[in-house]
């Protein structure tokens, strides 16, 4: 079976991001985040962002998400979120655990992105003693079906969420793809962002995503907070470094660049070339393709590894590590179902 476009997770580490992992782990440092390697990891996120904001790197990107609400939702409060977010959908409740109880309300909208009369109605719902009531929203960029949101939309989702008292939380598993795309990761503490998961696994890490807190408020006790979560790395410095590695050599947006483009070819090979049409714009690193149960299947037999996604389009991710010579073998893969 070819994994290739299965995720971007099926992907190994970037060089990048192993070499400086090898660089770490020479000698002794600091245990506990206490060391360089994390401390120039972190500053490298803030120049990115250009904020000067708290970091911390945890293991993956559902401690990242579901820490970073519960600190912004109480446990009988709620989080606004599409319904195909990925807190929604594969975090398996990690929010309402990490939040003691904090619920989620799912909101509607095309390719992910969350329609904004819709966010409008939810924040006009009175408050009630019988339901949980919405104190945060939660934006993903870019979304689970690659969608990249522009400024002017995240603006018009941020606004009244602040207006109403919201905290505001962005996924950034994908943030580098929509950063390739064309997106300023220096508008996210503009908008008025309060926590941000920045992504690393997809970018060509191993494990290791940052939570990034611009609301410093909200750091009361972090580190007490991450050590019970299990989020607390002895060796620091090898969970900081693939991350330092891709941002200090530009790996992080030039994978996802590579990535990106390697998506558009395999979008173009399949409008052009096969019956099937796209189920979404591709303006990331992911294709939705419309396609049969018996295609799909056909497909999978074929040894191509491809997923069913929640709308009923097949999934196809790209990654750093995506070759041109794979894609033009799954568009011909593809070709031949017809």
């Amino acid at each position: 079976m070819r994994y290739d476009f299965g995720s971007d997770n099926t992907a190994g580490m970037a060089p990048a991001a192993l070499d400086a992992l090898i660089a770490a782990n020479q000698g002794f440092a600091r245990a506990y985040g206490a060391d360089e390697t994390s401390a120039r990891a972190a500053d490298l996120i803030r120049q990115t962002l250009d904020a000067d904001a708290e970091v911390r790197f945890v293991f993956s990107g559902t401690a990242a998400n579901a820490i970073g609400l519960s600190m912004l939702a109480r446990p009988y409060e709620a989080v606004l979120a599409h319904h195909a977010a990925h807190v929604c959908t594969d975090e398996t409740g990690a929010p309402g655990f990490f939040g003691q109880g904090v619920g989620l309300i799912g909101l509607p909208g095309y390719s992910g992105k969350i329609d904004v009369a819709a966010l409008n109605a939810a924040l006009d719902e009175p408050v009630v003693g019988h339901r949980q009531p919405a104190a945060a929203l939660s934006l993903t960029q870019a979304t689970e079906y690659g969608a990249v949101y522009s400024e002017e939309e995240l603006r018009h989702l941020i606004e009244p969420a602040k207006l109403a008292g919201l905290g505001v939380h962005m996924d950034g598993a994908r943030l580098a793809n929509a950063v390739a795309a064309g997106f300023d990761p220096k508008d996210i503490p503009r908008l008025g962002v309060d926590i941000l998961s920045f992504g690393g696994a997809k970018a060509g890490a191993n494990c290791v995503e940052a939570l990034v807190i611009f609301d410093k408020r909200l750091t009361r006790r972090i580190d007490n907070r991450l050590k019970q979560a299990g989020q607390t790395a002895s060796k620091g410095r090898l969970l900081a470094a693939p991350m330092l590695g891709l941002l200090e050599s530009g790996a992080w947006v030039e994978g996802a660049a590579h990535a990106n483009l390697m998506a558009q070819r395999l979008a173009d090979g399949i409008e052009a070339r096969t019956p099937f049409v796209l189920a979404h714009p591709v303006e990331s690193n992911t294709v939705f393709v419309r396609m049969s149960d018996e295609a799909h299947a056909r497909l999978n037999a074929a040894g191509w590894a491809c997923y069913q996604f929640d709308d009923g389009s097949v999934r196809f991710v790209c990654s750093w590590a995506t070759e041109e010579a794979s894609v033009d073998a799954l568009i011909d893969a593809v070709a031949c179902l017809d």
